[in-house]
């Protein structure tokens, strides 16, 4: 019962984000500070996860193809399709669940705790669509935008490693990069990454924005918004792979 009430207030609060707003201009700010907390925000974080990530799927995979009937060019093929298909937008994406979930679960249910929210209704504003829209559409823009970042040095990282460590030439990992190359990969990566963003920003919205209580609810609510969204993002993983592979 408990699941099919908060799925009822998520689809209250979600129609509710769709009305006239009263200044565009003020929602434009929003959604413009939104943009830059996510991406920029997050910029760092996953340039660190990508390239650390890219590196050991290289060095990983080198130490299991040890028969010298199979090219080197395989490395970089394996390394490539990990990266593109799974590592870049689903890893990326749980840690940006950690990082910008919680970020948005804590700030709405402070609103809510200090009454906040309360005030700006008082005032005539629809708080559902100021304070919930601009974060769900920066999340939308931002993500996938991160996630190509992700891919690519994902893939730069893991040339790095490989030549760095001797395993294998920068350019025989090149050629590696180019061959079979599959564009419906990035496709489907970016597929991924705009349901992702949804969860990212949505589920976290709406356990800060119904958050009752004091601060020990907001922690409650960050964590249960955090965990709610890792769980949704590995079931969509899973459903968006049956479906589109």
């Amino acid at each position: 019962m408990k699941i099919i009430k908060e799925f009822g207030l998520f689809i209250k609060m979600f129609n509710g984000m769709f009305r006239t707003p009263e200044n565009r201009k003020m929602y434009w700010k929003q959604f413009m500070l939104q943009c830059n907390d996510i991406g920029i925000g997050s910029l760092g974080i996953i340039t660190i996860i990508s390239v650390f990530i890219g590196a050991v799927s290289t060095l990983q995979t080198a130490y299991q193809l040890v028969s010298p009937i199979i090219p080197k060019t395989t490395i970089a093929q394996i390394v490539r399709d990990s990266v593109i298909l799974e590592f870049a937008p689903t890893l990326s994406c749980i840690v940006l669940a950690g990082v910008v979930g919680s970020k948005i679960a804590s700030e709405l249910g402070n609103m809510r705790v200090s009454e906040q929210i309360d005030a700006l209704e008082i005032m005539g504003i629809n708080t559902k669509a100021y304070l919930i829209l601009p974060k769900i559409l920066a999340g939308l823009i931002m993500i996938p935008l991160l996630i190509i970042i992700s891919m690519v040095l994902g893939i730069w990282g893991g040339r790095l490693a490989g030549n760095l460590s001797g395993i294998i030439d920068a350019s025989i990992f090149d050629k590696g990069v180019l061959m079979d190359f599959l564009p419906y990969n990035v496709v489907f990566a970016l597929t991924k990454s705009f349901v992702f963003a949804f969860l990212i920003t949505a589920i976290p919205a709406f356990y800060g924005y119904y958050v009752k209580g004091g601060a020990l609810e907001i922690g409650k609510a960050s964590t249960r918004a955090v965990v709610v969204a890792c769980v949704l993002l590995l079931l969509a993983d899973y459903v968006l792979s049956f479906l589109m592979l």
